[in-house]
This record gives structure tokens, sequence and C-alpha cells, in this order.
């Protein structure tokens, strides 16, 4: 699991679980996250619950620096659980 910086935005890769979030999200803090303006999932091979709060989590620092993030190529199962945990509108999909 990692995160890349691309332009503004950053690519997930590997897995978005509980055992990873922690560390993405320190890899995040120093990819400059709070200046992105999107999070791209296209190379996340799993994901859980923890991915739901990890995009949460970085659309707020966003927000705090007034910004907003916007969610790309969401993998099926992480619609799925943002759906079942009603946060739709919180996160912008």
């Amino acid at each position: 699991m990692s995160i890349t910086r691309e332009g503004d935005a950053l690519r997930l890769e590997g897995a978005v679980t509980m055992a990873t979030v922690p560390a993405l999200l320190a890899q995040a803090r120093e990819a400059g996250a709070a200046e992105v303006r999107a999070l791209d999932f296209s190379g996340a091979t799993e994901v859980d619950s923890a991915a739901v709060a990890f995009a949460l989590e970085l659309r707020r620092l966003t927000s705090a620096h007034g910004g907003t993030l916007d969610l790309r190529n969401l993998p099926d199962g992480l619609q799925k659980l943002i759906a079942l945990y009603g946060v739709e509108e919180l996160l912008g999909v």
C-alpha cells in the first residue's frame, strides 16, 4: 500500500484497510494532503470500512484549508460501504 502524489491528486495503490490506513494517513500528510483536490482509488486492491474513514479524514483536511476533495475511481465495494453508512453527501458522491 502506498500513496503517490500526481499533480493535485493522491493516487492509492494496494489495500486501504484497517491495517493500512494509519500508515496511509501519515503518507498522505507527508504528500501534502491538505492541498490536493482529488483522491484516486484506481490502484486500490482491497477496501473495508476504514477506507470510508480515510476518505472522510482527507476531505476534512482539504476542507479545513479551503478546498474540496473529489473521490475518483471508487471500487464497487467502497461505493456500497459509503451508501451503507449514509455518507454520500459528506463525501460528495
